[in-house]
């Protein structure tokens, strides 16, 4: 019975942080000295909950492994103090002679997933070790409201668990509670992606930022994005489960979720919070000193909204601004609000830079690069929406040209892919300095020398080095540049620029350093 703990103990069962006294919380009198848990909202008024009140008639016996009557799920109107009255049993057809508990409706009401014994179409299925397992299922209403069409979850398995569903707001993502492979500890928590055809994506794991080596679980996501869940991994945690916050859209940022405190979280196990639709109130459950039986649902109102640690991921790229073409190498200043530098970054081969910032302040970027004017863009992060910047760098007009001992002009080489001659666009870049400077020094006159790697036979190199000249000229004329004052020649793999020489083992970056075309003045003299 050890591996069912995770989801049949914790699902029988229910350091001070800033949030203290943050919430008011009553027990309400829906509990019986048995596990009352897990709440869920049907509609605007009434409540779904999990419950051994009244132990089921079976012919195995009616206790599990901890002597607790198999729970059942039953619903009641909730009252203007959070009481749930008018309790009745939720539905006969998902209801079996094992556990049934915490479920999730789609807003229509029409669909419902829930947490059950692996246990389906009167089949009782064990793992390998021979025990039964706590697994996802859903249903549908039928026309008389009775639901019907259970069916197990696609990613289910006999071999581990998978329960505690939710679903966000805009209902196309499914958060579960798992011990699948890919968990980071004892018990994770997952999502799935529900697709516009019914079906579902493969379950990812939220990642570190939330599980811990120990166990996660009852996530609840609320109209804000807030994810809630309850954990014993934190070192902050007060005892036994405790319930955490953080925004989902952190997930990937540095941000650390936050203990909610004290009334909320005890010494003992407290978990499965959820908000009423629109309120800033709900239900919990705990099983802490002074209940009435294992497992209690609370009554909760937040005083004070939750002031979250929020982080935002900034991403952007680096482009000429004319051409649009990509500016790896470039470096990005990042600025805040008081004209300070607080981080500098290089974009990478792709152009791109990342930042992660503060939410709701103001920043600035700056990127700059030699031969090119500085270009920069002003924000302010919000939580709700993740940014993508695009800077623009213009090409100096005073320093188009340099000359290296009076033979090439100040540009860089332009490169190539291996065996291709097609125009990249960070060559393009290069190209089109060539192209400005021919336009202002009509009399100039320059010759392309194009090279490969030496990773093919001599001759086809020759060849490929060629067509490399040829689609240098190509570009450069298109731009309007006089066919007749350039010129280009392929040298094939006779002039590398390091020890990449045949049979001599380098990195793809030392072999990309020699498929390249050079530009060389013929008459420097005409440069006024």
């Amino acid at each position: 019975m050890r591996k069912i703990t995770f989801l049949l103990l914790v699902l029988c069962v229910g350091l001070t942080t800033a949030q203290e006294f943050n919430y008011s919380i009553h027990k309400i009198d829906v509990n019986t000295k048995y596990s009352d848990f897990g709440v869920s909202y049907f509609g605007e008024n009434e409540a779904v909950f999990a419950s051994a009140r009244k132990p089921k008639t079976v012919r195995t016996g009616l206790w599990n492994s901890n002597r607790q009557p198999y729970l059942e799920l039953y619903i009641g109107k909730i009252s203007e103090n959070g009481e749930i009255d008018s309790i009745r049993r939720f539905s006969k057809k998902i209801s079996t002679k094992y556990h049934e508990s915490n479920v999730a409706f789609t807003k229509d009401l029409q669909t419902v997933y829930f947490s059950r014994n692996n246990y389906l179409k009167k089949k009782y299925t064990n793992d390998n070790e021979g025990t039964n397992l706590i697994q996802m299922y859903k249903a549908h209403v039928g026309e008389d409201g009775e639901w019907t069409d259970v069916q197990a979850m696609p990613f289910n398995d006999d071999n581990y668990q998978t329960g505690h569903p939710v679903l966000n707001k805009e209902e196309n993502k499914l958060y579960f509670t798992s011990d699948m492979p890919g968990s980071i500890g004892a018990t994770d928590i997952f999502f799935v992606d529900i697709n516009e055809d019914g079906t579902y994506g493969t379950p990812k794991n939220l990642g570190p930022n939330v599980n811990t080596v120990k166990k996660e679980m009852f996530p609840f996501i609320d109209d804000n994005n807030v994810l809630y869940f309850s954990s014993d991994g934190y070192f902050q945690g007060r005892g036994g489960l405790d319930i955490y916050a953080i925004n989902i859209l952190d997930l990937n940022s540095k941000v650390k979720p936050k203990n909610l405190g004290f009334p909320i979280n005890s010494n003992e196990d407290d978990f499965s919070l959820v908000f009423r639709s629109g309120k800033r109130e709900g239900h919990f459950s705990s099983n802490r000193k002074g209940g009435k039986g294992d497992d209690d649902i609370y009554y909760f109102k937040e005083l004070v909204p939750i002031q979250l640690d929020c982080n935002q991921i900034v991403n952007g790229v680096v482009r000429e601004r004319i051409t649009n073409a990509l500016l790896p190498g470039a470096k990005v200043d990042l600025y805040n609000s008081k004209g300070q530098v607080i981080e500098s970054v290089i974009a990478d081969s792709s152009a791109k830079f990342t930042f992660n910032v503060n939410c709701n302040e103001s920043y600035k970027v700056v990127g700059s690069k030699f031969d090119y004017n500085e270009d920069s863009e002003q924000f302010i992060t919000n939580a709700d929406q993740s940014l993508d910047l695009t800077l623009g760098l213009n090409l100096k007009e005073s320093e188009f040209v340099r000359i290296r001992g009076l033979l090439m002009i100040a540009i860089n080489p332009i490169y190539f892919d291996l065996d291709k001659s097609v125009i990249r666009f960070d060559a393009a870049i290069e190209l089109e300095k060539v192209a400005r400077i021919m336009r202002k020094y009509p009399m100039l006159k320059i010759e392309l020398g194009s090279h490969t790697d030496s990773r093919a036979p001599d001759q086809y190199n020759w060849s490929l080095s060629e067509r490399r000249a040829k689609a240098s000229l190509a570009w450069l004329i298109k731009r309007g540049v006089n066919a007749s004052k350039i010129s280009g020649k392929g040298y094939g793999e006779t002039q590398l620029v390091n020890k990449c020489s045949n049979d001599v083992e380098c990195s793809e970056a030392e072999h990309q350093l020699n498929r390249r075309t050079e530009f060389i003045i013929l008459n420097p003299e005409a440069i006024k």
